[in-house]
């Protein structure tokens, strides 16, 4: 090949990722022309209300994934927690890699962590998981949804809309504004979401030539965990519709996985881990702990609040 096309949306972030791996791909194909090819998605488009109840992060991979099948780009690149944990016929996950820090960030208008939030503060989020787990922490916090890119969230944050807002670290580290960061929450506090930090880059399942030509970004590790959180929530059916977490590390040479599911208030959160070498079995080992707890009446109730 000596051009390939990379479908992204427009916004800083996206645009970051796209940049990054066309560096990457470029730095391994000295003589391959790489082109951004921007797509305005109905996720960038319905910013009025929260994704769980517009159809869940899919809105941000549709378009993408038109101009693939219509041969107006190549590759796209995402953040592999936007990519639903089944893809569309047709397509493939053909690397992933890339992974920055997994954690959740607090940033707050006076700079202080979780626990100097005052009684009752107002903390922005769209995201089910986070305000279940913060809930479980700190019940009297109210929170509301914000949606936008990066920099939109963090004006408002500024322009008083909000008393902190809930991130994740990687986005922040990288468009450099890693400082802005009040605190880390840990995963015991916030567990992330399946593929959380991590570059995901997806083709055409037929297009073989480049799938061979953008092997050389996949890191085996990163695909490994990345492949057995997906498997959790494929396992529960889970998108951003449902307050689901799992994050899967190496430990001992083998993966471990960690996934939880809770109510929208986080009044009752279970848990799941596994062990094991591979990702689809310790993925829906994890999954099935889940549902050995109830996981069933859970999703149940969860789909009825939000059908």
């Amino acid at each position: 090949m000596k051009i390939l096309r990379i479908a992204t949306r427009q916004s800083k972030l996206a645009l970051w990722q796209s940049e990054f791996i066309k560096t990457k791909l470029q730095s391994s194909y000295p003589d391959l022309e790489v082109e951004l090819v921007g797509i305005t998605t109905e996720g960038d488009r319905r910013l009025d209300r929260a994704l769980s109840e517009i159809g869940g992060k899919g809105l941000f991979i549709k378009e993408l994934e038109h101009a693939l099948l219509a041969d107006r780009a190549d590759i796209a690149v995402h953040s592999l927690k936007d990519l639903p944990s089944t893809l569309s016929d047709g397509f493939v996950l053909a690397a992933s890699g890339f992974r920055e820090d997994v954690r959740d960030a607090l940033v707050s208008k006076n700079g202080g962590g979780l626990s100097n939030l005052q009684q009752g503060a107002v903390v922005g989020s769209s995201s089910l998981r986070r305000q279940a787990q913060l809930k479980a922490i700190r019940p009297d916090l109210v929170f509301r949804s914000i949606r936008g890119n990066v920099d939109t969230r963090l004006k408002k944050l500024d322009d008083g809309e909000y008393d902190a807002i809930i991130l994740a670290a990687a986005g922040l580290n990288r468009l450099g504004l890693g400082g802005r960061i009040s605190e880390h929450l840990s995963v015991e506090q916030s567990l992330p979401c399946p593929g959380q930090a991590a570059l995901g880059i997806e083709c055409c399942s037929d297009a073989s030539e480049v799938r061979a030509l953008v092997s050389v970004l996949n890191d085996p590790v990163v695909e490994d965990c990345v492949l057995t959180e997906r498997a959790v929530s494929r396992a529960l059916g889970g998108d951003c519709s449902l307050p689901l977490a799992a994050f899967c590390n190496i430990e001992e040479g083998e993966l471990r996985v960690r996934c939880l599911l809770s109510n929208v208030d986080g009044s009752r959160i279970i848990r799941g881990s596994a062990r094991g070498n591979d990702s689809e079995s310790v993925g829906r080992e994890a999954a099935n702990q889940l549902f050995d707890q109830g996981a069933e009446k859970l999703l149940e109730a969860l789909r009825e609040a939000n059908p």
